[in-house]
């Protein structure tokens, strides 16, 4: 009989009789990670192949959702769905499982909108594997070479949501299959909160929790997102900054105007936009407005566990193509704990691809600010439209009357987007020991990375809040995935690392 089948048998036994332990019950090796890995591949390329666009029309996360009932409904999981106005959040419990502790994984399969023509292969909805070659470049290879147990790790999908989330909802599943295969009780009873809203920060979330509050009960929480740890260790992270998106509109004439006929007469809305968005940071990066940075609390002790992380920074700037960060923060991972101030679009009425010989009616920047757990949205907000009329604009929430044109040489207006709240809890939290455990576990002889808070955001504390538990941020992707960005990639080297992190958190019993 097979070594891993009898000690689970074991483990769930000792468990129906009451008895509880600390250790984690063994992970199966690699040979059998490799084996569910490929085992579960044909699913991660069909999953894929769903568009999951979180601002797109029509049925598609609809039909997101309805992949993942039937995914879960096959390994034996107990689903319902909140309607949540035809974008569903799947809810799931595995069913059987009689762990004293239960812990709630959250993952999203709605993904960020793609321009088609920016991806280097067909469609960002065609996933597809591709090898790196000497020179450097990827190039497209057949998928049949991930079917095979000695797939080379190096090789990677293309597709969005490859590794944001859809990568890691397929490392989960496969590890369950695994689990399910081996005769591996799980330590904990498993819950799964399923977001279709996470690119868009979440609005149906805390409704769905409300009405679904008992079936969500837990111990604790498991995120799965954001990248890991650019040395490929397990990486747990205890926080996460928070987003509030803004529109900074600078008016300028009543209908764009030829440039010939009214440039040196008429004041340019695209240069006054230029000039006070570039007044907000200095030469090294820093935030000018003042009070930017003054709540900022990080201890001695953050500090030296942010510093212990281990970044290579130099490798991190060759990746990304950058000469010298900027200097916010000490070293990369402090940096990530301060609220940034980042402009994510910038247009003006014949500017740019629709360029034209005129003077524009009016500058547009698409700003958006990552919130800390102590610079809040309404903070941070407050002080850029401080900011912004010091500088002399009339802020207004309208177009500009006649009679306000004649009399404010320099209008704008602030719109806010709804912002998503930072999280963050002590590091020397319950949770830590348990998280250490179960990754040590699941990657023997790599300590996790501990990081207190990463810079992108999820809707933790929307789940915190109201559900009460200690949380942890398991992260398992490649660093260099392109999220949010053309080319999004999942190495499949990161697909069995996760897969391993995995089946160590489901196998270490909570205290």
């Amino acid at each position: 009989m097979a070594r891993f089948p009898t000690l689970g048998v074991v483990f769930a036994c000792l468990s129906a009789l009451g008895f509880s332990s600390t250790y984690a019950a063994p992970v199966p090796d690699e040979a059998r990670i490799r084996a569910a890995a490929v085992a579960s591949f044909p699913e991660y390329l069909d999953f894929l192949a769903i568009p999951d666009d979180a601002l797109a029309e029509g049925d598609g996360l609809k039909k997101n959702a309805a992949w993942l009932r039937a995914a879960l409904q096959k390994r034996g999981f107990e689903v319902r769905e909140a309607p949540n106005k035809g974008r569903p959040i799947v809810l799931a419990s595995y069913p059987g499982t009689k762990a004293k502790k239960t812990v709630l994984f959250y993952l999203h399969f709605d993904g960020q909108p793609v321009n088609a023509a920016q991806w280097s292969q067909p469609s960002p909805w065609q996933p597809v594997l591709k090898k790196k070659g000497a020179d450097g470049k990827w190039t497209i290879v057949d998928t049949q070479q991930l079917m095979r147990p000695d797939f080379d790790p190096e090789l990677r999908i293309f597709g969005r949501a490859s590794s944001d989330d859809k990568g890691p909802i397929m490392m989960f599943l496969a590890a369950v299959d695994l689990m399910r295969k081996e005769g591996i009780a799980p330590a904990v009873n498993i819950k799964l909160l399923l977001d279709s809203e996470e690119e868009i920060n979440s609005p149906g979330i805390g409704t769905a929790i409300e009405q679904n509050a008992a079936f969500l009960k837990a111990d604790a929480l498991v995120i799965h997102d954001g990248p890991a740890h650019a040395s490929g260790r397990p990486t747990a992270v205890f926080g996460n900054r928070g987003l509030q998106t803004l529109t900074l509109t600078v008016f300028g004439p009543k209908a764009p105007l030829h440039s010939g006929h009214f440039g040196n007469y008429v004041p340019n809305p695209a240069f006054n936009l230029a000039r006070l968005m570039a007044s907000m940071k200095d030469e090294q990066g820093r935030v000018t407005i003042p009070g930017y940075y003054s709540h900022v609390r990080i201890s001695a002790a953050d500090k030296k566990i942010l510093a212990s992380a281990g970044d290579d920074e130099a490798a991190i700037r060759r990746r990304v193509g950058i000469a010298a960060p900027e200097q916010v923060g000490s070293n990369y991972q402090e940096s990530l704990q301060y609220p940034s101030l980042n402009i994510r679009g910038l247009s003006a009425a014949g500017v740019g691809q629709s360029a034209a010989n005129i003077i524009p009616k009016e500058a547009i920047a698409e700003i958006d600010v990552r919130t800390t757990a102590d610079s809040t949205a309404p903070y941070l907000t407050g002080l850029i439209r401080n900011y912004v009329t010091q500088r002399g604009y009339t802020l207004l929430d309208h177009e500009p009357t006649d009679e306000e044109r004649q009399r404010y040489p320099l209008m704008a207006r602030l719109q806010e987007g709804r912002p998503a709240d930072a999280a963050l809890q002590p590091m020397d939290a319950p949770i830590r020991q348990w998280v250490e455990t179960s990754l040590a576990t699941g990657q023997p002889g790599g300590n996790p990375v501990l990081i207190r808070a990463q810079g992108g955001t999820v809707p933790t504390q929307e789940i915190v809040g109201p559900l009460k538990v200690p949380f942890v941020l398991v992260s398992v992707v490649n660093a260099d995935n392109n999220q949010h960005a053309y080319d999004e990639n999942l190495r499949m080297g990161n697909y069995l690392s996760g897969m391993r992190s995995m089946l160590g958190l489901l196998t270490t019993p909570f205290p």
